[in-house]
């Protein structure tokens, strides 16, 4: 599929299994590192979540702005109701949630009034695992502003501040505010995604027209990335930067091979879905993780963090499959009430499709 007609299409296959590896991912690393903070020792599967962590937000954030094209010159009322108002609304909702569950324990540390304080703050300061789509609006909103600049200086000014946020020698940047950190960490790989677009197409392409030579370059990457995460060089200035594009662009030739095979089918359907599972998993993650620990059955830690990974995966996918029909559907689709132009025509289903 070439760029242009995948703009127009807007669903595009590899497109999802990128997706789909991308919250797999995401999920493994809260789970296997709030297992082994529980267990209060390390696992196998530490290994596989410090591999993917140079890539793993990267490819996240260069996706969301792979189809941002298609959008950016609407009128200002449509492009804040689907870039804005859309992931506020879920970010209230399920930061609401979160709250719910974890009101008890929080009170009693900070009591009624410290609890309703962190929950209003929590519209300053993202809470916990939600930060993605709260500062995901914040990026869509400051690349449309900047639109008319030439975009090498605006890549170039989103480099150098992921640059100074790099950890290796102890960040320039770090506020301890997450939207401005975050912001300086993860903005360059967005914007990548928004103007590389074409090419990022491109690639993908010729990964499946020359699939040797894609497995031959994939082999290539693994090496290094886990030879420069070993090193502890990873969150170096510019090695970061570096590892966080090419590794995103591993991510698109390991999916453009699977959606050439159409193979894994439930890494699609995860990346179909992506938006359901981040919203969702915390719940089943916390569960699980609380029972198989309390209860000893398995006591191998890595092990422990598959299945942990596996719940928080596969539980928000059964949720969404049961109330998409029901009057719970609110979970994962924005009602009319809270749309700017409720009278549009509108997916009859929350998917994080590309660019949202």
């Amino acid at each position: 599929m070439t760029a242009s007609a995948a703009l127009k299409e807007g669903r595009v296959d590899w497109v999802d299994y990128a997706k789909g590896f991308c919250i797999c991912f995401v999920v493994m690393m809260h789970s296997t590192l709030g297992v082994e903070a529980a267990a209060g020792h390390e696992g196998w599967m530490h290994h596989l979540v410090a591999f993917a962590k140079p890539f793993r937000m990267p490819d996240f954030f260069m996706i969301s702005g792979l189809f941002l094209a298609r959008v950016i010159d609407r009128n200002w009322r449509d492009y804040l109701d689907r870039k804005v108002v859309h992931f506020a609304y879920f970010y209230a909702l399920w930061v609401t949630i979160q709250f719910a569950f974890k009101a008890p324990g929080l009170a009693s540390e900070h009591g009624l009034v410290g609890v309703a304080g962190l929950y209003l703050f929590s519209y300053i300061e993202p809470f916990g695992t939600l930060w993605f789509i709260y500062l995901l609006p914040i990026f869509f909103v400051v690349t449309k502003l900047t639109r008319n600049v030439p975009p090498l200086v605006i890549w170039t000014i989103a480099a150098a501040l992921e640059i100074l946020r790099a950890h290796g020698t102890g960040p320039v940047i770090d506020t301890g505010w997450t939207v401005i950190d975050e912001f300086a960490s993860r903005f360059v790989y967005f914007y990548t995604g928004y103007i590389l677009a074409p090419h990022i197409f491109r690639l993908a392409a010729a990964v499946q027209a020359n699939m040797t030579l894609g497995a031959l370059g994939l082999l290539a990457w693994g090496v290094v990335n886990y030879t420069v995460v070993a090193t502890g060089w990873s969150e170096m200035p510019f090695v970061s930067l570096g590892l966080g594009i090419v590794g995103a662009c591993a991510v698109v030739t390991i999916s453009a091979l699977l959606a050439r095979f159409h193979v894994f089918k439930p890494l699609r359907h995860c990346g179909q879905n992506s938006i359901v599972v981040y919203l969702a998993f915390f719940l089943p993650m916390a569960a699980t993780r609380a029972v198989l620990l309390k209860t000893g059955i398995i006591t191998d830690i890595g092990t422990i963090s598959v299945l942990v990974t596996a719940a928080g995966v596969i539980a928000p996918l059964v949720l969404h499959l049961m109330v998409r029909n029901t009057s719970l559907r609110f979970l994962f689709e924005r009602p009319e009430m809270f749309k700017l132009n409720p009278t549009q025509k509108t997916e009859p289903r929350l998917t994080l499709q590309p660019a949202e």
